[in-house]
């Protein structure tokens, strides 16, 4: 079914051009006080046969109230199933035509206009007989601005998999050789960051390195500040992820400063059990990485360890009954390497606090219980780490648009 959203004015004859060049199924007339009469006239010598409906603009200047009478004639055209839907904008106010154009952009609708190059000197009006109907595309759908808002939406929801999807629409547009190089650029990007949030650091830094210059440089080239301050705010972050890939797997606090950012963006999603996980291993890592900027060795692999290293704590270390006691354990062995005041030793002297605030984690699912984590329960424990220490703070999160 065919509907046309046609603005009333109070000429009739470029009305009448649009209605018959058209031939739609159903019209929704947006209609002011003054141009009311002739959309009656309109159903008067048209309506047979044809769906109508006016919808009456109380305030002909107002172009709020003009936009939201255009998407009440949307809604009205929806119900009717259409097929298709063709606004005019010819007739009535400047006010209404640009709420129609406004309300309706984006949204699958083809715009129409009555014009001609004849015209009355007086009035400057179109002379009544030379009327020409002219299709109007919608500039949205042709600059993918639609895509676009979606990408942004899903990039700032931490949706990745829904921004790779929103490019891949916009690569399949035609395209000028500037946006194509562009919107691949940016899709390895987002790769790249997927990458990161899987903790594959270097497939991450690779993707990044490849893609984020050359979107950067092609954002710069447009002077699009939005797109330049993200991908700047990116790059800012890559000496991050390189110190992680220098690190070659091995403890360290740029690792556990990347997985407190990793948790907290699990928060934002309110995915508050994956979470609190993620700082539960964030306690473990704190005493490795201390460990081994301190001490040069990795406390989980035993070819790194010195000699003097105590046999006593040999099987604690490695097969540890649970966080206390590899708390417990680290704690004996700077004690061992005479070492005062460490890491492992602040935390094992607040464990009972400790286990307060892992109680939420140990009976959630992800551990021995079935019990939901809350924002609060996430939130406590984080706290207490970003309190104890200035290296237990997360990377900064990623930019938004």
């Amino acid at each position: 079914m065919k509907v046309l959203i046609l603005t009333v004015g109070k000429t009739r004859a470029p009305l009448e051009t649009s209605l018959t060049q058209h031939a739609p199924d159903g019209v929704v007339f947006l209609a002011s006080q003054d141009s009311f009469p002739v959309a009656g006239e309109l159903v008067r010598d048209y309506g047979d046969g044809l769906r109508h409906h006016t919808l009456l603009v109380e305030d002909a200047e107002s172009l709020l109230e003009s936009y939201q009478k255009a998407l009440e004639a949307l809604q009205k055209a929806l119900e009717w199933e259409a097929t298709a839907i063709v606004a005019d904008l010819t007739g009535g106010t400047k006010p209404m035509a640009a709420g129609l154009v406004l309300a309706l952009t984006g949204r699958g609708v083809t715009f129409s206009y009555v014009g001609g190059k004849e015209r009355d000197q007086e009035t400057g009006r179109v002379q009544t007989g030379s009327e020409q109907l002219r299709v109007l595309e919608d500039p949205t759908a042709r600059l993918g601005l639609r895509e676009w808002e979606g990408f942004t939406r899903a990039w700032n929801a931490l949706n990745l998999g829904m921004a790779l999807s929103e490019l891949d629409a916009l690569l399949n547009r035609p395209l000028s050789p500037s946006e194509e190089r562009f919107y691949r650029a940016l899709r390895g990007v987002v790769e790249g960051l997927m990458e990161w949030d899987r903790f594959r650091h270097p497939e991450a830094l690779d993707r990044l390195r490849r893609h984020l210059p050359l979107a950067l440089a092609v954002a710069e080239a447009w002077g699009h500040g939005a797109k330049v301050r993200v991908l700047k705010g990116l790059e800012a972050l890559l000496p991050s992820l390189e110190a992680i890939v220098e690190a070659g797997g091995r403890p360290s606090f740029a690792l556990l400063q990347d997985l407190l950012a990793n948790a907290e963006r699990r928060a934002e999603l309110g995915r508050f059990d994956d979470a609190l996980a993620r700082l539960y291993r964030a306690l473990e890592l704190a005493v490795e990485a201390d460990l081994q900027e301190r001490l040069g060795f990795s406390l989980k692999n035993p070819s790194t360890w010195p000699e003097g290293f105590p046999e006593a704590l040999k099987e604690r270390v490695l097969r540890p009954r649970g966080l206390m006691e590899l708390l417990d354990a680290a704690s004996e062995l700077d004690k061992a390497f005479a070492q005062k005041g460490t890491l492992a030793q602040r935390l094992y002297r607040e464990k009972e606090r400790l286990q307060g605030l892992l109680q939420k984690r140990h009976q959630s699912i992800l551990a021995h219980g079935t019990r939901p984590v809350g924002r609060g329960d996430y939130e406590k424990l984080r706290d207490f780490l970003f309190s104890l220490d200035e290296r237990l703070r997360p990377l900064p999160p990623w930019p938004r648009f």
